[in-house]
């Protein structure tokens, strides 16, 4: 229920990389975590998810190969680094605990919503 905090965000030029940090609550080391986008227009939209040991990871088709979702349970910390960025992922990203300790892309499975941090890719 404690929202989630989230950093990182800024602007970048296509092709270029940015790593978004969350700063997690003490409770969510035992839960899965997740990235969501959400741009101009659109519905929010599942990123990438890990479970709460960081051993399986799940990405959405439009980011796998560039994303990487990493925590650092120790310290309640959940990373997410953007490689090879496209004007496309322009959008506000959110950090989410899941309600479970298992990898999930559902946004109805998440709780604890940050107020997002802006990614904005330049042509």
């Amino acid at each position: 229920q404690v929202p989630q905090v989230e950093s990182g965000g800024g602007l970048v030029q296509a092709g270029g990389s940015l790593r978004l940090s969350c700063a997690a609550s003490g409770a969510a080391r035992n839960y899965g975590m997740g990235w969501f986008r959400q741009a101009p227009g659109k519905e929010r939209e599942f990123a990438a998810a890990i479970s709460w040991t960081g051993g399986t990871t799940r990405y959405a088709d439009s980011v796998k190969g560039r994303f990487t979702i990493s925590r650092d349970n120790a310290k309640n910390l959940v990373f997410l680094q953007m490689n090879s960025l496209k004007p496309e992922d322009t959008a506000v990203y959110y950090c989410a605990r899941s309600s479970v300790s298992i990898v999930t892309t559902t946004p109805d499975t998440y709780i604890s919503w940050g107020q997002g941090t802006q990614v904005t890719v330049s042509s």
